[in-house]
C-alpha cells in the first residue's frame, strides 16, 4: 500500500485546510486508517481515524473542528480542519493498517508527510 498525502499550507488563525491521503496497491486489505500529526520535539499522535465500517475517533484537542472522513471508491481518505490554532501547526501523516492473513496479522503503512502551518 502506498499513501500519498496532498492539502497542507500555511493557513491563517481561524482558516480552514482539507487534507487528501490517497492509497494505491492492496487497498482492499485496508481497515483501518488514520491522520497522525508531529511537531518538532514531540511525539508523534492520533489525530483522528476512521475504521472500514465508517466509525471514527478523534483527539480531544480537534473534537468538534476537524472532520475524517473516507470515499472508498476513490481510495482516498480526508480530513477537513476548521477553526485552526497555532497549535495545529505540524507535519500531518496519513497512516494505513492492513490486514494481511486469515490469522489477522496486519502491516502499518506511512505516507510522507504533508507540512501544516497555522500562524498569522
Amino acid at each position: 500500500v502506498q499513501l500519498v498525502e496532498s492539502g497542507g499550507g500555511l493557513v491563517q488563525p481561524g482558516g480552514s485546510l482539507r487534507l487528501s491521503c490517497a492509497a494505491s496497491g492492496s487497498v482492499w486489505n485496508i481497515n483501518i486508517m488514520a491522520w497522525y500529526r508531529q511537531t518538532p520535539g514531540y511525539q508523534r499522535e492520533l489525530v483522528a481515524s476512521i475504521r472500514d465500517g465508517g466509525s471514527t475517533n478523534y483527539a480531544d484537542s480537534v473534537k468538534g473542528r476537524f472532520t475524517i472522513s473516507r470515499d472508498n471508491a476513490k481510495n482516498t481518505m480526508y480530513l477537513q480542519m476548521n477553526s485552526l490554532t497555532p497549535e495545529d501547526t505540524g507535519v500531518y501523516y496519513c497512516h494505513a493498517i492492513s490486514i494481511v492473513n486469515i490469522e489477522g496479522s496486519t502491516v502499518q503503512h506511512w505516507g510522507q508527510g504533508t507540512q501544516v502551518t497555522v500562524s498569522s
